[in-house]
């Protein structure tokens, strides 16, 4: 009987395209910990970032705030790799830089990829479809792991697309006036994110999921099996933000923060915002022409 062995993982992040959107502050640490929550062993992290050297030789605190972020992602264990940003002048005479990491990533990507099972890319960039292709093609389970501002291509080509928002402690959460937010995430008393996944509108009531911990099995999403990662809250529409417009609900599209109450049936979810997106704009559905009877 062969042996079992780890799962071979590597973690990919365009850290400029994850910090610009909606991932700023995000915690390198467990983001490691989410690729590898099914017996993984992370075999390559690498980081892609933008460094203005020009910039560094006159800005000193600009220089040490970088110097003292790529040393933490060292220390997690990331390889970062330093794409030097180039300055150019349009036609209209502006002055812009650009440290473009695309074609590096997807290099390193496909070519590091005959030696792991899965591929994690932090990334919402569309141009990385075919790079999933080219992975999957070879073998690889691909996942995507992003925040905003995130192709509809890519997220329908991998084979599973995470937002970060859900995933736990990767961003902090706001603390409430009532305190709320100081217990880990997860246990009740503290503040999560999640989506609301079913909302009755007659009686003005739904439910709330949210990933409690990261573990294996996210496709197990029946929160009565002992196995599933998830936990279920129940939601008034009280409890709701007045910003918040219930006619868009249930949405896996809205991504809410609400603090964990212990109710009398179960758990409660109070306090509840709206992470993303920032603005909704409802349409309302309209009927579709009736078709032409033939005569």
């Amino acid at each position: 009987m062969a042996k079992d062995r780890s799962q071979r993982v590597g973690v990919y992040v365009d850290v400029a395209n994850i910090a610009r959107n909606g991932g700023y502050g995000m915690r390198f640490d467990i983001l490691r910990e989410f690729a590898c929550r099914e017996n993984g062993e992370a075999l390559r992290l690498n980081a892609y970032v933008a460094y203005d050297e020009d910039r560094a030789k006159t800005d000193h605190d600009y220089r040490d705030r970088t110097f003292n972020f790529h040393s933490t992602l060292r220390d997690f264990g990331y390889k970062v790799i330093e794409k030097t940003v180039a300055w150019y002048v349009d036609e209209t005479g502006n002055r812009f830089g650009k440290a473009n990491a695309d074609l590096d990533m997807a290099v390193d990507a496909i070519l590091q990829s005959e030696n792991l099972d899965k591929v994690l890319l932090a990334t919402g960039d569309g141009d990385f479809v075919q790079v999933v292709r080219a992975l999957q093609n070879k073998g690889c389970r691909v996942e995507t792991v992003a925040f905003q501002n995130v192709s509809s291509n890519l997220k329908r080509e991998v084979d599973s697309y995470v937002s970060g928002y859900l995933i736990p402690n990767l961003l902090p959460v706001l603390q409430t006036e009532s305190g709320e937010g100081k217990k880990p995430w997860g246990d009740v008393g503290a503040r999560v994110r999640g989506i609301c996944y079913t909302f009755n509108h007659t009686k003005c009531f739904g439910f709330m999921r949210y990933l409690k911990k990261i573990a294996p099995g996210l496709w197990i999403i029946d929160t009565r099996l002992a196995e599933s990662p998830y936990g279920t809250a129940f939601v008034h529409e009280s409890a709701l933000d007045p910003k918040i417009d219930v006619r868009v609900l249930p949405s896996r599209d809205f991504i809410f923060e609400f603090d964990l109450s212990q109710g009398e049936k179960g758990v409660l979810a109070t306090n509840v915002t709206r992470v993303y997106p920032k603005t909704v704009e409802f349409v309302e559905a309209k009927a579709a022409p009736a078709a032409p009877v033939a005569t």
